[in-house]
Parts: C-alpha cells; sequence; structure tokens
C-alpha cells in the first residue's frame, strides 16, 4: 500500500473528546421524560452510529418505539444544540499532529457519524475553519459508516484514489468502513472503544499517541 497523501479522520473519540457533553444531553432528555439516567462509561459503547440509534439505546427497551425515537431525537438534539462545547476537549496531542501534517502538506479530511449539522461547525470550532480540506458528517442521503459512500465522496473531492488515503478511528465500525473502501485502517487506543475491537475488525495499525501518525509509511 503507497503512504498516505491523505489522513481522514473520524471526530467522536477520535479528534475530541465528546463523551460528557452528549451524555449530558440525552440523560437531560431521559430526565424530562421521567426515564432513568445512563452512566456516562456506557455511552462509550453507544455512540457512533448515529443519533437515531444513540437514542434508541439511551430508552428504556419496553417504552421504544419508531414514533418516539424520532420525537426523542429531536429533543436530544436540541439539548446538544448548547451543550456541545460544555466540556468538550480536542484530546492532548491532536491540536499539534494537525499542524505538522498540515504544515508538510497533507491533504485532511473528516467523516463522522455525527450529523453533518453538528460534525461541521464542531470541527470548524475546536480546530480552526482552515485545517481540513473537506468535512463530511451523517446526512440522510447518504449510507452511513462502515458504507464505503463517504470514502468515495472524499476521495473524488481531494482527487485520490481511495488507498492513497489513510482512515483514523477509534472504533471497529470505522476499521470497517476504511475496509470496506480501500483506505488504510488506523485504530486509535486512546478513544471509546477497545483494543480488541480494532484488531477484531481490521486495523492494519494502531496508535498509542497522535505523534506516531508521522511514523506511517
Amino acid at each position: 500500500m503507497p503512504a498516505p497523501k491523505a489522513f481522514i479522520f473520524d471526530l467522536d473519540g477520535t479528534l475530541i473528546d465528546s463523551l460528557a457533553d452528549i451524555a449530558e444531553s440525552i440523560n437531560r432528555m431521559l430526565d424530562a421524560r421521567g426515564y432513568p439516567r445512563c452512566q456516562q462509561e456506557v455511552f462509550k459503547q453507544m455512540v457512533g452510529d448515529g443519533m437515531e440509534k444513540l437514542v434508541e439505546r439511551a430508552l428504556p427497551q419496553d417504552v421504544r418505539n419508531e414514533a418516539l425515537i424520532k420525537v426523542c431525537v429531536e429533543e436530544y438534539r436540541a439539548h446538544y444544540d448548547t451543550l456541545w462545547n460544555a466540556q468538550t476537549r480536542p484530546y492532548s496531542g491532536i491540536v499539534e499532529m494537525l499542524k505538522t501534517l498540515q504544515a508538510r502538506g497533507m491533504k485532511l479530511g473528516v467523516i463522522s457519524n455525527k450529523a453533518h449539522r453538528f460534525t461541521v461547525p464542531m470541527t470548524e470550532h475546536f480546530f480552526g475553519a482552515d485545517v481540513f480540506d473537506h468535512i463530511l458528517g451523517q446526512r440522510t442521503e447518504v449510507p452511513r459508516k462502515p458504507a464505503p459512500d463517504g470514502a468515495h465522496e472524499m476521495a473524488t473531492f481531494l482527487g485520490l484514489r481511495t488507498d492513497e488515503m489513510a482512515y483514523v478511528g477509534d472504533s471497529g465500525i470505522d476499521m470497517q468502513f476504511a475496509k470496506s473502501s480501500g483506505m488504510r485502517a488506523v485504530g486509535v487506543r486512546w478513544g471509546f472503544r477497545s483494543e480488541a475491537e480494532l484488531i477484531e475488525c481490521g486495523a492494519d495499525v494502531l496508535l498509542s499517541s497522535p505523534a506516531e501518525l508521522f511514523n506511517l509509511d
């Protein structure tokens, strides 16, 4: 596989530690409906598949139905609108790593299963509007990861083949996404999911710190 010409990143659990704000937004939605709160730690397994799945997993099993999930997604979204930058921060070393890659002329992108309307402003808030060449959040008309559609869209925008890109993420879904689209699968150990999950889902390489990305060839 050729050395990457672009690094594409997952957002939550990879670039930013957003768990506390996601958890609080969900729990405020649950509070208002009289449902029990979820412990913050369990959100590590609940996130990654988009808002609908997150809300479905948070609701008590005996009340889940399509209509309720739809309404609760809107309630969660309203809370998250006001809370997304309360405690969320980039992981240590991420900002410096991105600046170094950018200085080296590397193309950079973000592909997330977080809704596009949050992914773009959050990425630009934490890293600036001039760091990433292209930012793609989850949109209803595009199948979410691990379907390869977003990777092909990114490759077309950057003028590259998918095998010229590396995808950096913290979950098994991210590794499956990389594999399904022909990108190099780079797993990070500092995110929400386990090293075992990353390996099981096909990680080509695992990173313990952002700076280790510079050694990828």
